[in-house]
């Protein structure tokens, strides 16, 4: 089976915790076009990327650490815009989920590594405040963030219940007391207050005094009251996320068709969630990837919930994303796997990650001959963040001797060599 834990930094393979990373050669990896090449990084970036075995001696002169990557697919890391870590790995719990700080972090800090080994290195987390409790929960989780540091990177989105009506002075208070504390996106799910447009006239109100993006959950059932939301937000400097947006995928054809337009022309981005939905937002079906994306929106994919109540066999794993992307919605293998790696980082606001010279060293390895093996049977996986491999996942598939064994062709195993 997978041995999907968390490495310790003093493993061979990572530099020790606190110092910076040290250069590593990646040898014989195979890209998407096919070539298979060295990438020698350093400082945190890849700093050359040449053909297999042309970076060798020099690597070895400098005594620059190796890890043989043969037989192994080297893509951009992908990344996980729509967490909820503060309610992730809880749906065995008896009872209500504890609120204890503690107990928070605790979750988090599990959740956060395991998509890490998943191969996201940076996660968007929407943290509940207010209400009974108050910024309990955001503290924790930026705790965790704080803990993650040089293995991933943990961002929060800070999501008030209600913002109206004389109850929502408390949360409009309550939301800019987690901006203060270091939430660094305002959201929430305008859906779930009695007036949806003051919601999103106060969530961008806020995240326009602090320079902030915002990221709001809705399930879009209401074309209308969608594109109004749309409207009002898509002007914002910072950026946009709107998500799941589920309801679209129940509207008519053309209705759709529409909607998606208006989307497309206030240039927000949609963050869809294939593996199922979350608790933030009704409804459970995945948002219409393709027709959005032929509309012209920008469409990222998140895994939402994380063995909750909303989702309890929730996996959180961004290439189940991109398979299901593929396999349910018709995205070809290549624009699925952007849905959880270029497009979701672009919605994060983070720097895009290429396969190329000059750009960050957030890297994912798997046991793979193309990108459509890749996302069907990726077992192994080499995490690398940073610049230094933060994670591994190693899996052997082995069977019993047989007939078949002894006479027949050599059955199938996950990967070659090594795993």
């Amino acid at each position: 089976m997978p041995d999907n834990r968390p490495q310790s930094p003093s493993r061979p393979w990572s530099s020790p915790s606190g110092s910076g990373p040290a250069p590593l050669l990646l040898c014989g990896a195979r890209l998407t076009d096919g070539r298979t090449v060295d990438v020698r990084l350093g400082g945190g970036r890849i700093e050359a990327v040449g053909t297999a075995g042309s970076l060798t001696a020099d690597a070895t002169r400098a005594c620059i650490a190796r890890l043989d990557l043969t037989g192994h697919l080297l893509l951009p890391a992908p990344a996980e815009p729509h967490a909820h870590a503060d309610t992730a790995l809880t749906a065995d719990e008896p009872g209500p989920v504890s609120p204890d700080p503690q107990d928070v972090q605790r979750r988090a800090t599990e959740a956060a590594l395991l998509q890490l080994g998943h191969g996201a290195t940076a996660l968007r987390a929407h943290v509940r405040v207010g209400d009974m409790a108050g910024l309990g929960a955001l503290r924790a989780v930026l705790r965790a963030a704080r803990s993650l540091r040089g293995l991933a990177e943990l961002t929060t989105v800070a999501m008030p219940r209600v913002l109206t009506g004389v109850a929502g002075a408390d949360g409009l208070a309550v939301l800019r007391d987690a901006v203060k504390m270091g939430a660094s996106v305002v959201g929430g799910c305008p859906d779930l207050d009695p007036d949806p447009t003051g919601y999103v006239e106060a969530v961008l109100e806020t995240a326009s005094e602090h320079g902030l993006p915002v990221d709001l959950h809705t399930d879009a059932s209401d074309p209308a009251r969608l594109a109004r939301l749309a409207a009002m937000a898509g002007g914002l400097r910072a950026g946009v996320t709107l998500g799941p947006c589920g309801g679209l995928s129940a509207l008519p054809p053309d209705v759709a068709a529409r909607t998606a337009d208006r989307l497309a022309a206030t240039g927000v981005t949609v963050v869809c969630l294939p593996q199922g939905g979350c608790g933030a937002a009704d409804g459970r079906g995945a948002a219409p990837a393709r027709l959005l994306r032929a509309a012209g929106v920008r469409v990222a994919a998140g895994s939402g919930s994380l063995r909750d109540v909303s989702n309890p066999v929730g996996r959180g794993d961004p290439l189940e994303a991109a398979y299901l992307l593929a396999s349910c919605q018709g995205l070809s293998p290549e624009d699925a796997y952007a849905a959880v790696s270029a497009q979701a980082r672009a919605a994060m606001g983070l720097p895009e990650v290429r396969v190329e010279a000059g750009f960050p060293a957030d890297l994912l390895a798997v046991r793979g001959d193309g990108l459509p093996a890749a996302l069907s049977l990726a077992y192994s996986r080499i995490v690398v963040h940073g610049g230094r491999v933060v994670s591994r996942t190693s899996a052997v598939r082995e069977y019993c001797d047989s007939a078949a064994a002894g006479t027949g062709p050599g059955l199938p195993r996950q990967g070659r060599g090594t795993a």
